[in-house]
């Protein structure tokens, strides 16, 4: 029975700027979402992208001294030359500027006009140029006379003609769908809880302070004092609000409007990983918008934390922004990728601190996984012939074996819940646990006095290197797929299911080489 078809999404990057840790962070969390499912037999749909329309990139662009079209084309390629440094495995990289996505866009208007959610008014309010996002009164802080948005960036009154979005509308169904039991198909899933209750907060009280006047929950959806934009069909003088453009990306991807085409079957999406930042944009605008326009909601979001620097909030004025292509230059990509799911649980925000980094990679993967499998393979080469050996007695792995058989469905069940640190830890228990085994029956001391016990001990390892190698695929491809290949595991027979078909006993292995190196702290 073919499993189902599985869709993830980071969300499409703003190129107001180059790329930094914080966007290499969503990305690598969703490629190893996508590669570990694949691994397991799911089709998987992998999107990523940049978001290009708005006034910010419009300032953006004037202050480079460059016309829109050309700055959207350098920067984004910037994002783009990312996922090729960071291994991502993503199948589509969607610009908001491609013709396919402003049909969506308008697509996605039409219907939503002709269903009569959008009607024209007048808007006036607080807004944050550099959020592209309105603000109530109670949400503004004052400094020296001047009105701060809750993210600290400046505000401004406007007031101008524009269409409206009746969320208002829309509010009680998402609380509904938000306290569905897990399992039910409608339901909208907004992970860590905490977030979710901030959600379920905001919406609250938005209900509470307007039960009088619902239309003021309505949102702004155009804009008619600056040009960047999708235009509104019909009324070209109003370019549509940027969130409303920027979040249709996801059904553009998966072939919206038309709803026959091949990557439909994708939507809607399984997860949408996000910045906490962005979390009321996807769980409250975009599957209103949906449920609006007659389409279904994404079944979870996903809010990840914030990276701080040795301590220090990141930020360019500070000189701290961490550059994600100069830390994979100088400690390698895979190193990078482990550190960044296994230091902090996703969902929290995290320090990074290039000891913390260091220690990672010489405590576990170089003394603890490197290690293992450099002695093991080397036990074999020696007292194996360089062969593997056969099956040998299931008692002999014990509790070892036990482990190993239970490994796969635990890391599964973690990344479906999006704990990467855990999924990784139990991987790292595990290696743990190997390396323990390998110091108790001490196959070198058993070729004299039990070799057919020491050819099972080996045998046995060689089985928990491989489920440990496999299952790290998504998190380090090339040091796992290395590793395979000391293995002797051929390409073909490196998915989930192929754990279950040993290896033959007799095939050659190659000679072990280091899989990790160490780094001195006080040179690093």
């Amino acid at each position: 029975m073919a499993k189902p078809a599985i869709y993830y999404t980071t969300p499409i990057y703003y190129v107001n700027d180059r790329p930094h840790i914080g966007h290499a962070y969503t990305s690598l969390a969703t490629d190893v979402l996508a590669r570990f499912k694949r691994l397991d037999g799911h089709e998987v749909f992998f999107l990523t992208g940049t978001d290009e329309h708005g006034q910010k990139v419009e300032k953006a662009a004037q202050d480079a001294g460059e016309d829109p079209q050309a700055f959207t084309d350098r920067v984004s390629q910037a994002f783009r030359d990312l996922t090729v440094t960071m291994g991502f495995s993503n199948d589509d990289f969607i610009r908001t500027t491609e013709p396919r996505h402003k049909a969506a866009c308008v697509a996605l208007w039409t219907v939503l006009a002709e269903r009569g959610e959008i009607y024209l008014g007048d808007y006036e309010g607080w807004y944050a140029v550099r959020d592209e996002a309105f603000y109530g009164p109670d949400e503004l802080v004052e400094r020296d006379g001047v009105k701060f948005a809750p993210t600290g960036a400046p505000v401004e009154w406007v007031r101008e003609p524009s269409y409206f979005f009746r969320l208002g509308k829309w509010l009680p169904e998402l609380l509904r769908r938000f306290d569905l039991p897990e399992g039910d198909a409608e339901r909208i899933e907004i992970l860590p809880e905490s977030r979710r209750n901030e959600v379920r907060a905001f919406i609250q009280q938005g209900l509470k302070d307007f039960a009088d006047r619902p239309e003021k929950l309505d949102l702004s959806v155009s804009r008619t004092s600056f040009k960047w934009g999708v235009k509104v069909p019909g009324d070209e003088a109003h370019v549509m609000y940027v969130w409303v453009d920027a979040l249709t990306n996801y059904i553009t991807a998966a072939g919206y409007p038309d709803t026959n085409a091949p990557r439909w079957k994708f939507w809607p999406a399984d997860v949408h990983v996000v910045g906490k930042d962005i979390v009321r944009f996807h769980t409250i605008y975009w599957p209103a918008l949906l449920l609006a326009a007659g389409l279904p909601a994404p079944r979870r979001v996903f809010a990840h934390g914030w990276w701080t620097n040795e301590g220090q909030k990141i930020s360019k004025s500070l000189g701290n922004v961490i550059d994600p292509v100069a830390l994979v230059e100088e400690f390698g990509l895979d190193a990078v990728r482990y550190f960044l799911l296994r230091e902090v649980p996703f969902g929290q925000d995290g320090d990074f601190s290039r000891k913390a980094l260091v220690n990672r990679l010489n405590g576990e993967l170089a003394d603890a996984l490197g290690n293992l499998a450099n002695r093991v393979l080397s036990l074999i080469q020696r007292n194996c012939e360089g062969k593997l050996p056969e099956a040998g007695d299931p008692a002999v792995g014990g509790a070892l074996m036990a482990g190993i058989a239970a490994l796969p469905g635990q890391v599964r069940d973690r990344l479906d819940r999006q704990e990467f640190h855990l999924a990784l830890d139990v991987v790292m228990a595990s290696v743990r646990d190997a390396n323990a085994y390998i110091t108790v029956e001490a196959p070198w001391a058993l070729k004299k006095t039990d070799p057919v016990r020491m050819a099972a001990v080996l045998r046995h390892l060689h089985t928990a290197l491989r489920c440990h190698a496999t299952l790290l695929q998504p998190f380090m491809p090339g040091t796992a797929g290395a590793m395979l290949d000391q293995l002797a595991v051929p390409g073909d027979a490196r998915a989930m299911a192929d754990l279950d078909m040993p290896l033959p006993g007799g095939i050659p292995l190659p000679p072990p080489a280091p899989l990790f190196r160490k780094i001195d702290l006080a040179a690093a």
